[in-house]
């Protein structure tokens, strides 16, 4: 059981809220702490004095006051007028982690939302009615305003939801269930739509997947360690503690413990090569760097969840403050670090993808295949890679770099960073891709090192790899079996068979290098 705006929210413990493995719930605490907040915010509208988004209009009206009789039709007219954005539908798990952020930062009582339009929000999510937002329209300034105005439509009765993964109107969903469209009070619309939750829900996804994408890169980098039959050396503990970053150290450790025991490996301990190519001897520098910046990402995104990014901030009725918490540069600097953080594991294994594809590796044929000539081998699956790597390049340019006014100059320096979220995600994912058609290539080159065995840990993964994809030896349609492999990395299967095989084994195998954050 989860307590909204009490507990403390780890990506972990959202994502389990979304997936339905733990309910969220408001304590009584919470519930009193909102109440309290509702009360300061009417007396507020019903005094003389002005306060902003209470009893003023919003952005460059905030000098216009605004009657008692008017308050509530303000607040619907609010939500109704940035309701404006445009392009494809957010997928609903996003939509619902926005929904779920922003019970939590309502329920710490300092928004001056009403009780039961934060139970209507609970309720969406418990029985997922996911409101339709769509993907384009935030400049990261006031928050999100459009998509979560978007967001907080079906609250009056408007825009539309998904129920059992299809799109309807609101209307026809309400009048279904009997419920009706919620009368808004003072300041709830501002309340509502003020926030960071489009940029944090997307950075949630964006802390989750670059992890397993960082994990499944040490994996199917250690097995191109094997199947190109790279030193281990560069892998050594005492490398890394006279540079003793944390994501290096670990990435170092990981991969040596996956490789031990390695019949592969210590076939070639006397060879004349002296020094492998950096895509094989600097993955604990370049995959360590990556691993550092997810975690200030994880810290950062932490904080941001537990907090309070309305505007203004109710602390009584006599101190409100109306500042910039809802901006979101403190997360738009962080997601653009994320994206070129998850671009470059992408550039390496690439790299990696290429290299074996040379034939410069003992037993290792040139394209992975025996016969060449008629066949083509694995030329083109890096061909894909490189386009995925190239997109990815161009999706790194830092979007918080860039600013343009709204507001009639009155919101004058913009965040962007729901733009920077979007393409933190989009580039994470296309990672995923690149990781899967490694993972493809190095089970293709290891198979040539038969029957010299590799580590138990890389036995097993290997082996479930085999289950699934068999080894290639003529030309075929290719996508299919590399999407098969991509999935592998979605699913995050090879992570769950090396941790069970290293368990079976007695391996010391630790996939989380931040144990302080829950599963993630």
């Amino acid at each position: 059981m989860f307590h909204y705006g009490e507990d403390h929210l780890t990506v972990g413990k959202a994502l389990s809220i979304a997936n339905g493995e733990l309910k969220g719930i408001l304590s009584d605490q919470s519930r009193e702490s909102i109440r309290a907040s509702a009360s300061h915010v009417k007396k507020i509208a019903e005094g003389d004095k002005a306060v902003y988004g209470i009893n003023t209009g919003f952005g460059p009206l905030c000098t216009t006051r605004i009657s008692k009789e008017e308050t509530s039709t303000l607040q619907k007219n609010l939500l109704m007028s940035h309701a404006v954005g445009l392009g494809q539908p957010i997928n609903n798990e996003i939509a619902k982690l926005m929904l779920i952020l922003k019970v939590h930062a309502l329920a710490k009582g300092f928004s001056g939302v009403q009780e039961t339009t934060i139970d209507r929000i609970i309720y969406h999510i418990n029985n997922d009615i996911i409101p339709l937002v769509p993907e384009q329209g935030s400049v990261g300034a006031s928050g999100d305003l459009a998509p979560l105005s978007h967001l907080f439509l079906p609250l009056i009765g408007l825009g539309k939801v998904s129920v059992n993964n299809e799109f309807i109107e609101t209307k026809d969903w309400m009048k279904s269930t009997g419920l009706l469209a919620i009368e808004l009070g003072a300041k709830e619309g501002l309340g509502l739509i003020n926030g960071t939750q489009f940029i944090a829900a997307h950075a949630v996804k964006v802390v989750e997947k670059l992890q397993n994408v960082l994990v499944h890169a040490d994996i199917s980098g250690a097995m191109m360690v094997e199947g190109l039959l790279a030193s281990v050396k560069p892998f050594s503990p005492e490398l890394h503690d006279v540079r003793a970053y944390k994501g290096s150290r670990h990435v170092a450790s990981f991969i040596s413990n996956l490789l031990d025991g390695s019949e592969v490996v210590h076939s070639h301990t006397n060879c004349a090569r002296v020094q492998d190519p950096y895509s094989l001897r600097c993955m604990p520098q370049v995959h360590g760097a990556s691993r550092n910046a997810w975690l200030h990402v994880k810290e950062m995104l932490e904080i941001e969840i537990n907090s309070v990014t309305d505007n203004p901030i109710v602390f009584s009725e006599d101190h409100t403050i109306s500042g910039g918490n809802f901006h979101g540069q403190p997360m738009a600097l962080p997601m653009d670090y994320a994206c070129l953080a998850a671009a470059e594991v992408g550039n390496i294994s690439d790299r990696r993808i290429y290299l074996s594809l040379e034939g410069d590796t003992p037993g290792v044929p040139k394209l992975l295949l025996k016969e060449t000539g008629t066949n083509s081998g694995f030329m083109i699956p890096q061909y894909t890679t490189a386009a995925l790597v190239s997109e990815n390049k161009g999706l790194c340019f830092p979007a918080s770099a860039d600013s343009i006014p709204t507001s009639l100059g009155q919101e004058d320096h913009v965040s962007m960073g729901s733009i920077g979220a979007r393409k933190a995600l989009r580039v994470v994912e296309n990672v995923e891709k690149i990781i899967g058609v490694e993972i493809f290539c190095a089970a293709q080159a290891l198979d040539f090192h038969r029957p010299l065995k590799s580590s138990k840990v890389m036995a097993a993964i290997h082996d479930h790899i085999r289950s699934k994809i068999e080894h290639i030896t003529k030309d075929g349609v290719m996508n299919e079996i590399m999407e098969t492999a991509i999935e592998m990395i979605k699913n995050k299967e090879l992570i769950n068979v090396a941790l069970k095989s290293a368990k079976k084994n007695s391996v010391s195998l630790e996939t989380d290098f931040s144990s302080d954050f829950d599963q993630y």
